[in-house]
C-alpha cells in the first residue's frame, strides 16, 4: 500500500489500476469508481489508519474489455504494471505506470469509433487572439490553426474533440465562449511559454525551424502544438515517430461554414433523437480511413475551381468505367484501417496479427497503384505515383512471422522457422523432444555398440540411459551410474542433463526470444511510418471518390458544373436526405432554384407550414457544399458559382444554460451572418423574428432584408422564408428582391401540400390545417376557425389587430360556455338573451331552469 500511495500521489485525478499477481486492482475511493463504472465486486480487506481499504480488481488479460469502459465513463487512467519478474527478486516488485489512458489520448480499437477521429484539442489563450492544435494520437494527425474565439469555436464544432486542454487559470474564459459540452483537463501555467513549446516541437520533430511546415509564424498554434506534446509524453506516450509532420488548417482554401450552419444543416450530426445526418447518407466508404475523411470534407469544402473540377472528373471517370471501379473496391475493402494500423506500429503497440494484416494492406495497395496507372485518367495517375510498394516491409513480415499468428505472442508460435537457429533448436527441443532423443539413442547406441540401449524419463531423476547387464562393460567412464535394476543399470550423461535443463526451461526461453526477434520486427518496420501514412492518404482520397461514383449510379446524382460567376442555378433539385428518409414508394417533389447577383439576389419565399420551405432552403445549402466538395448533387442540372461562405438561421432553440431565450440566440445568429457575409456568400434565413412579437419581428425581417439588398460590397445570394406576409411588399420597391412561394391546393376543408416552388408570394398559413393534422382537438380546432375569421373581418374594416383582438375576447366571454355548432345549445342561449333578469322573479327563474334542463335531457 505504500508502494500504491506514491505511484498514487504521482498521477492525481487519474484512476490508477494497480498490477498485482494476474490481477489490475483498484483501492479507496478508486475502488468505489471503478465498481460503480465497471458493475464488478467492490469488497474491504486490511485497514488504513483504523479503516477498511475498499478493493475492487479483474484479472489482468480482461483489461482490453474493461479499461474502454473507464475511459467512455470520462475517467483517466493509469496502467502501473510490475516492471520486474516477482521470480527474480526477494523483495517487492518494482512497480511503475507504463500508460496513462485518457478520452483524447486513446488508441485502442474498443475505445476508438472506427469512422470517426480522436482529437486531442489544445488550446492557448492570449489576450484577443487564440492558438489551438488539434492532434489525433490513434492515426498521427496533427493539425494547427490560431484566431478569434469565433473561428476557435467553428473549429471545435467541426473537430470534436474528445478532450481539451488549455491554462489552468481560464476555465471560466473557456466555458464562457465554447461552452461546458467538452471533456477538459487543465495544465499548469509555465507549460504555455513560447520557448518550452517551440523547444518541444523542433526536439519531436528533429528539425531546426518550422518553417518547412509552413507555421513558424503562428506563434499561438505553435503553443498550443508543444502543449499537445508535452502532455502526451506525460501521459507516458513516447514512442511518436508516427506523429511525423505538422500542418495548419488553411482557411483561405476552404468554404467558411460556421458553427450555426454545421449544426442547422445537420452535416454530421442532427439535434433530433433518431435523425439522420448529411454524413449518414453519404458515408458508404470501404474503408475506415475513407469514412474519416469524408467527414473532413464535408465540414471543409474547397472553394477553388481547380481542386474541385478535379475531383468530379475522377468521380465521372469511375461511373463511366465500371471494371476499373468494381475492382478498386475490391481491393481498399482488403486493406482495413491502415492508417491506425501504422500508427500501432509507431507506438511499438501492434500485435502479430496486426502486423500480418499491414502485410496484407501493402499487397492491396500494390494492386491499387497497379489499376490507377493503368488508367489514363491523370488524378489517378498522380495517386498511383504516391503509392509506394514497400517491398522491403512485406518482405520482411512474409520471412519472419508465421501466415497465421495468434493475437497475443505470449501464445507463441509467431516467428517463422529459419529466421534464428537458436530459437528452431529450442522449438525441436521442446516440441520435437522425441525425435532429439530417438536421434541421441540411435547415435550412441553406435558409438558404444548396445543395441538394446534405451533413453527414459522418471519423476525422481529425469531422463537416463538404460543398459541391460549384458553390456554393461561397454558403457563409457563418463556416464554416471544412478540406478542399479535386477536386469539393467541406468545412466545420466553429461549431454542428456543439459538436454534436460533445456527442455524444462524450453518454453520460457522460446517466448523470450520470439518477444525480443518481434519487437525487433516492429521497430524495423517503424523506421518505414512515411511512405505507409501517404499510402493510407492515397487509399483514404480514392475510396471517398469511389464513394461518391456509387453514390451518384445509386441516388441518380449528376455533375454539377462549377465557375467563377455569381449564379447559382439548380434544376429539379431534391434534399439528399429527406429524399432517402420517405415512406415506401413516396417521390420526392422536385424544385428550381435561381440565385444570382444582378436580377434575382433574395427570395422570399412564403407559403404554408409543412409546405417545405426549410427544407427548400436546407436542400440548396447542401447542394452548393456538395458540388464543392467533389460531389455529383441530387438534381437534374446544377451551375455553381463558387460560394466562399454559407450562412444558415434555421430552426428555433433557448439557450437557457446561457440565459439566451429563443430571440437572443436567432438574434446572435443572424448578426454572425450579417457581419461576416461576402460577395460569394449565401445565405439561408428561415423565419427571422419569430421570437419577439409580431410587428417587431417584421420589423426586423423586412429591415434584413433591406440591409442584404442594399450592402455597399456584398450582393450575397439570399433565400428568405418566412411567415410574415407583409414581406411581399419589398419587391415592389427593391429590384433584386422577388417573391415566391410554396405552393397548397384546398380540397374542401383540406390542405395538400404540393411542395413545388412557384413565383408570387402567399398569404395564407394554413396552421388551423397544420393543428388539425396534428390531433388537436376538433373543439379548439373549430374555435381557432372561428377566431380567425372574425379578426380577418375586423382587419378588413381597417382596425389594428390589437383592437380585433381585444373584440374577439370579449365576445369569447359570452361564448366560451357554448359551442354554436350545438343546436340545442344555440337554442339555450337565445333563450337566455331573451330574458329580462330585471322583472324575473325566483319562481319564474326557477321554471326557466327547469325548462332548460328538460331541454338538456331530450
Amino acid at each position: 500500500m505504500q508502494q500504491y500511495n506514491t505511484i498514487k500521489a504521482k498521477y492525481p485525478g487519474a484512476l490508477l489500476l494497480f498490477r498485482v499477481g494476474d490481477f489490475y486492482e483498484t483501492f479507496g475511493t478508486d475502488a468505489v469508481k471503478a465498481a460503480g463504472i465497471l458493475g464488478i465486486v467492490l469488497t474491504k480487506r486490511g485497514s488504513n489508519n483504523g479503516a477498511p481499504i475498499e478493493l475492487a480488481g479483474f484479472p489482468h488479460h480482461s483489461l482490453e474489455t474493461y479499461l474502454p469502459k473507464l475511459v467512455r465513463a470520462g475517467q483517466r487512467v493509469a496502467i502501473c504494471d510490475q516492471l520486474e519478474d516477482p521470480k527474480t527478486t526477494k523483495t517487492i516488485v518494482k512497480r511503475g505506470v507504463t500508460e496513462l489512458i485518457t478520452p483524447g489520448v486513446s488508441y485502442s480499437d474498443n475505445i476508438l469509433q472506427q469512422k470517426t477521429n480522436n482529437y486531442l484539442a489544445s488550446v492557448y489563450f492570449d489576450k484577443n487572439t487564440m492558438g489551438i492544435s488539434f492532434l489525433d494520437i490513434s492515426t498521427g494527425e496533427f493539425l494547427v490553426a490560431q484566431g478569434n474565439a469565433d473561428y476557435l469555436d467553428k473549429l471545435l464544432q467541426s473537430f470534436k474533440p474528445s478532450e481539451v486542454i488549455f491554462q489552468k487559470s481560464r476555465r471560466r474564459d473557456f466555458i464562457e465562449l465554447f461552452g461546458d459540452r467538452y471533456y477538459t483537463y487543465e495544465l499548469d501555467e509555465w507549460i504555455f511559454s513560447g520557448d518550452y513549446a517551440q523547444e518541444t516541437i523542433l526536439k519531436h520533430f528533429d528539425v531546426k525551424s518550422l518553417k518547412g511546415f509552413g507555421i513558424d509564424r503562428l506563434n499561438l498554434a505553435v503553443i498550443a502544438a508543444g502543449v499537445a506534446l508535452h502532455y502526451l509524453n506525460e501521459t507516458e506516450h513516447r514512442n511518436l515517430q508516427h506523429i511525423s509532420s505538422i500542418s495548419r488548417i488553411e482557411e483561405d482554401r476552404f468554404m467558411w461554414l460556421d458553427r450555426f450552419t454545421i449544426r442547422n444543416l445537420e452535416l454530421i450530426g442532427s439535434a433530433n433523437e433518431n435523425g439522420v445526418s448529411l454524413v449518414d447518407v453519404l458515408d458508404q466508404t470501404c474503408s475506415p480511413m475513407g469514412a474519416r475523411l469524408i467527414r473532413r470534407w464535408i465540414i471543409m469544402p474547397l472553394k477553388e475551381k481547380k481542386p474541385i473540377s478535379e475531383r468530379l472528373d475522377v468521380v465521372e471517370f469511375l461511373i463511366n468505367n465500371e471494371p476499373i471501379r468494381e475492382s478498386l473496391i475490391h481491393e481498399i475493402k482488403q486493406i482495413g484501417d491502415l492508417e491506425r494500423l501504422i500508427s500501432k506500429i509507431g507506438l511499438l503497440k501492434a500485435n502479430p496479427r496486426e502486423v500480418v494484416q499491414l502485410k496484407r494492406a501493402l499487397h492491396a495497395a500494390s494492386a491499387i497503384k497497379a489499376i490507377c496507372e493503368k488508367t489514363d485518367n491523370q488524378s489517378l495517375n498522380l495517386i498511383a505515383e504516391q503509392i509506394n510498394h514497400c517491398l522491403i516491409i512485406r518482405d520482411k513480415i512474409e520471412k519472419y512471422l508465421q501466415p497465421d499468428p495468434p493475437v497475443l505472442i505470449i501464445k507463441g508460435g509467431v516467428i517463422a522457422e529459419g529466421i534464428d537457429d537458436e530459437l528452431d533448436r529450442l522449438r525441436k527441443i521442446a516440441f520435437g523432444g522425441k525425435g532429439y532423443l530417438l536421434e541421441m539413442q540411435k547415435r550412441e547406441a553406435e558409438l558404444t555398440g548396445i543395441p538394446s540401449l534405451k533413453i527414459a524419463f522418471n519423476n525422481v531423476f529425469g531422463y537416463y540411459l538404460e543398459v541391460t547387464h549384458t553390456h554393461k562393460d561397454k558403457v563409457p567412464a563418463d556416464w554416471l551410474r544412478k540406478q542399479t535394476l535386477v536386469n539393467a543399470e541406468r545412466y545420466i550423461t553429461p549431454e542428456l542433463k543439459e538436454y534436460e535443463e533445456q527442455i524444462l526451461g524450453a518454453e520460457e526461453k522460446i517466448l523470450t526470444l520470439e518477444t525480443r526477434l518481434y519487437n525487433e520486427l516492429v521497430f524495423a518496420l517503424s523506421e518505414f511510418i512515411k511512405p505507409i501514412q501517404l499510402n493510407a492518404q492515397m487509399v483514404a482520397k480514392l475510396d471517398v471518390l469511389l464513394n461518391f461514383a456509387t453514390l451518384a449510379i445509386k441516388n441518380y446524382y449528376v455533375k454539377p458544373q462549377i465557375n467563377e460567376g455569381s449564379i447559382i442555378d439548380i434544376k429539379g433539385g431534391r434534399h439528399p436526405v429527406i429524399e432517402k428518409t420517405l415512406p415506401q414508394g413516396e417521390e420526392y417533389i422536385c424544385n428550381d432554384v435561381f440565385l444570382d447577383s444582378e436580377s434575382q439576389q433574395i427570395i422570399i419565399i412564403t407559403g404554408p407550414n409543412m409546405a417545405g420551405k426549410s427544407a427548400l432552403l436546407r436542400q440548396t445549402g447542401l447542394i452548393v457544399l456538395m458540388a464543392q466538395m467533389g460531389c455529383f448533387v441530387p438534381a437534374k442540372e446544377a451551375t455553381i458559382g463558387l460560394v466562399d461562405k454559407i450562412f444558415t438561421r434555421v430552426g428555433a432553440s433557448d439557450n437557457l444554460t446561457s440565459g439566451e431565450s429563443t430571440f437572443m440566440v436567432e438574434m446572435n445568429e443572424t448578426a454572425s451572418i450579417l457581419n461576416n457575409l461576402s460577395d460569394k456568400s449565401l445565405i439561408l434565413m428561415d423565419e427571422i423574428g419569430r421570437g419577439t412579437s409580431t410587428y417587431d419581428g417584421i420589423s426586423i425581417a423586412w429591415s434584413i432584408a433591406e440591409y442584404l439588398h442594399n450592402h455597399p460590397s456584398a450582393k450575397a445570394k439570399t433565400l428568405f422564408a418566412t411567415h410574415y406576409h407583409e414581406l411581399n411588399e419589398l419587391t415592389n420597391s427593391f429590384s433584386r428582391i422577388k417573391n415566391f412561394n410554396v405552393s397548397v391546393k384546398e380540397v374542401g376543408n383540406r390542405v395538400i401540400f404540393l411542395r413545388k416552388l412557384v413565383p408570387g408570394g402567399s398569404e395564407h398559413s394554413f396552421g388551423i390545417h397544420v393543428a388539425k393534422m396534428a390531433g388537436m382537438p376538433a373543439k379548439l380546432v373549430g374555435r381557432a376557425n372561428e377566431i380567425l375569421k372574425r379578426l380577418e373581418q375586423e382587419r378588413t374594416g381597417g382596425e389594428n389587430i390589437k383592437d380585433s383582438i381585444k373584440k374577439v375576447q370579449a365576445q369569447a366571454y359570452q361564448l366560451q360556455m357554448f359551442s354554436i355548432d350545438d343546436p340545442v345549445l344555440v337554442k339555450i342561449r337565445d333563450m337566455l338573451n331573451n330574458l329580462d333578469v330585471n322583472t324575473l322573479t325566483p319562481v319564474e327563474a326557477l321554471m326557466k331552469l327547469d325548462e332548460i334542463q328538460r331541454i338538456l335531457k331530450n
